[in-house]
């Protein structure tokens, strides 16, 4: 295992430099519908050949995932293919340990910008199938919370094959997260284990928050900004039916010193990406895109808890397992119509609005100044934005009726959906 990770790490570095390098040479145009499913191959011998560089690790193959689709993300976060190839190729990937409940590996490019995730091949191709719909939302919205994705890569060699897919680092190394949170808002088995317990730096769950932190507080205009980006990323991935997603959360206390800034510094020549920390992603309204992180904070939230003052690092995690839920379903109105609860039409609403209001009331809360009536008028509107979060009672009760009317909705569009079919073969 060990020997095929130094390889894969090696293997990783070459396959992606040689990608990007390709890249290059192909002209720059505006990405199409068939670019999100192309997979390009290549096969780079260890001796090289009048295509490939020679290199000293095991022959393999390497399949480019949608290469013009992932140029058209990279550059939208402002990655330029040097810093991209200076970040991933320049020194080798530290390797972490594992928060999630999966069996991916995880790697961290030296400079702290990229983390490369190993993915079972279901969730590679999940991934592929939410490409266009991907591509529409950062669009239209470049600050998100939800994970960035700059690239997808498989690397095949002597009979293992490994898909690894390239995204934001939500945690900056060089800052210490004195607490770190994985949270669904559910109470289902959400407690962290004693072997989780026992690390070094433990990831807690929803059930160790509620007993560690009540709540971390943060001024007005912060709390509906975060909530506000929050909403609109989980009605995201409401409309692609994605759940079982998490908030990785982590909480940097200010008032404990010494902070340990080593190579981080020395290796980071300026910001390369573009909305990359905690406070770019839920500052939607900024105009202004010079990068707001300075080398103090490292662009986290600030935010209290009792009287300390914290930074706040966060992002949503782990949408791609989401293919358990939806594997059955062609993406057809016919099997949606024909057997609507394969999907359960209201499941990620109710993950998705179970969620927010965690997140609204629980984990994050508003702290309550004095200020000038006029002064909260003109929050108003942003409150009303994050109303339902805030009104959780009659959302239950919309929710029940909502799911009522879903399993009407159901049982009609079956109905529907025979009498059109006998109709059809009468």
């Amino acid at each position: 295992s060990n020997i095929l990770k130094s390889i894969l790490k090696g293997a990783i570095q070459l396959g992606i430099s040689y990608a990007v390098g390709n890249l290059s040479s192909k002209p720059d145009r505006d990405v199409l519908m068939q670019d999100f499913s192309v997979v390009e191959s290549v096969f780079l011998p260890s001796e090289g050949s009048n295509l490939t560089p020679a290199h000293h690790y095991p022959d393999f193959r390497l399949k480019t995932y949608a290469p013009l689709a992932f140029r058209y993300f990279r550059e939208l976060f402002g990655i330029k293919p040097d810093d991209y190839l200076y970040s991933i190729c320049n020194e080798p990937l530290i390797e972490l340990s594992n928060p999630g409940a999966s069996s991916s590996w995880f790697y961290l490019t030296s400079d702290d910008e990229f983390i490369i995730k190993t993915v079972q091949h279901k969730e590679a191709e999940f991934l592929q199938k939410l490409l266009p719909g991907y591509y529409m939302n950062l669009n239209q919205n470049p600050r998100t919370l939800l994970p960035k994705f700059y690239g997808l890569y498989c690397i095949q060699c002597g009979g293992s094959t490994v898909r690894v897919v390239v995204m934001n680092n939500v945690l900056p190394r060089a800052m210490k997260m004195h607490y770190k949170y994985d949270l669904k808002g559910s109470s289902y088995k959400r407690r962290a284990s004693r072997k989780e317990r026992g690390k070094s730096s433990p990831t807690f769950k929803d059930l160790d928050f509620q007993e560690m932190h009540e709540g971390l507080h943060f001024d007005p205009e912060t709390y509906n900004a975060l909530m506000k980006t929050l909403q609109r990323d989980c009605r995201v991935l409401e409309s692609f039916k994605i759940m079982d997603y998490s908030l990785l959360l982590g909480i940097h206390v200010l008032d404990r010193k010494p902070l340990n800034r080593g190579s981080r510094l020395d290796s980071r020549r300026g910001q390369k990406v573009l909305y990359s920390t905690a406070l770019e992603s839920i500052q939607g309204s900024v105009k202004d895109p010079e990068p707001v992180a300075d080398d103090d904070t490292f662009g986290g939230i600030p935010a209290k808890h009792k009287d300390e003052n914290l930074l706040i690092f966060l992002g949503i995690i782990d949408i791609l397992q989401s293919y358990r839920f939806i594997k059955k379903v062609e993406h057809s109105w016919k099997a949606l119509v024909h057997d609507g609860d394969t999907v359960s039409v209201h499941r990620p609403s109710f993950y998705a609005d179970r969620f927010l209001k965690f997140m609204g009331s629980t984990v994050f809360k508003k702290l309550h100044r004095a200020s000038s009536k006029r002064k909260r008028g003109s929050l108003y509107a942003v409150k009303s934005a994050s109303q339902e979060v805030l009104s959780p009672q009659k959302e239950e009760k919309k929710e029940e009726k909502k799911a009522q009317s879903m399993d009407n909705l159901d049982g009609n569009c079956k109905l529907t959906f025979k009498v059109i079919v006998k109709l059809t073969f009468v």
